[in-house]
């Protein structure tokens, strides 16, 4: 009996160490912001009468000059920019997925029409783009979902490109030639036959945009763009304490280890599901 796909495809993947060790790692830290800040006796935003204080037991990573426990601040920080890199990942992964479907099912002009839009989308400095869309939504309490999509919208293309090259490839097989002779519309065989198929690449495409969304919030927060207090981000973290670096560096330097611990973990486990949805690399190792 033959072992179903998803299974194959899990088991290549937990073969991958680095890839298994860095998915324990980025659930660990999702737990830890989604849990652990809800279960930790400070908050973010109330300060204590403890002001510069270093790393302790009472304050594993220190205080702040007005008192602000930092520990709290890292886990809302993390909090927040996982929920923009997530959010950012799911809009642009839904829509560039359908627009890529479509353009590469269609073909011929209508393929032709929306690929240069995307292009167009894709020649824009991304930063910049998202710092002007951005500018003064921040503060609010809704700016993060604001941000995030902004910067959707600038991502989205990297993964209607993708998808749309595997449809060309896709549109001529059997199993669609089949569907339309038995009356399958458009719209029926992308949902049931495409973007099915097609699950790897978006899954690998998303998880790498994940990343891109971290990164890319960390530095729009940096440059006073993206979320700014009340609420906090680990980029405006780092942003807000880049001056005490020789005096304080516990306040720069842990939310920047943050910062470098989630982009690198959701870039291995993205390596681990390319090499996992690969029959042809996994051949080859052995």
């Amino acid at each position: 009996m033959a072992t179903p796909r998803w299974r194959l495809v899990v088991r290549r993947f937990l073969r991958h160490r680095l890839a298994t060790a860095s998915l324990v790692v980025f659930v660990l830290l999702v737990l830890l912001a989604f849990v652990g800040g809800e279960l930790w006796h400070y908050r973010y935003d109330v300060f204590t009468p403890d002001n510069s204080q270093p790393p302790s037991a009472e304050h594993p990573f220190g205080t702040d000059a007005t008192g602000y426990d930092l520990l709290a601040q890292v886990l809302r920080g993390t909090q927040r920019s996982i929920e923009i890199a997530l959010f950012v990942a799911a809009v642009s992964g839904v829509f560039g997925s359908v627009w890529g479907a479509v353009a590469g099912l269609h073909g011929g002009k209508v393929d032709t029409l929306m690929m240069r839009l995307a292009d167009l989308v894709l020649i824009f400095p991304a930063i910049a783009v998202a710092a002007v869309l951005a500018n003064n939504v921040g503060a609010t309490s809704q700016g993060w979902l604001l941000i995030g999509l902004v910067l959707a919208a600038l991502t989205w293309p990297y993964v209607a490109r993708l998808v749309r090259g595997l449809v060309l490839s896709l549109r001529e097989r059997e199993f669609i030639a089949a569907a339309r002779t038995f009356g399958a519309g458009s719209w029926r065989i992308i949902f049931r036959h495409v973007l099915p198929n097609a699950m790897g690449t978006i899954i690998v495409a998303v998880t790498i945009i994940v990343a891109v969304a971290i990164l890319a919030e960390t530095a729009l927060s940096f440059i006073g763009f993206g979320v700014r207090p009340p609420d906090t981000s680990l980029g405006l973290l780092v942003s807000q304490n880049q001056t005490a670096v020789s005096t304080r560096p516990w306040l720069f330097y842990f939310p920047g280890l943050f910062i470098v611990v989630i982009a690198l973990s959701v870039n291995f486990i993205g390596d681990g599901l390319r090499d996992a949805f690969d029959n042809t690399r996994s051949r080859s190792r052995r």
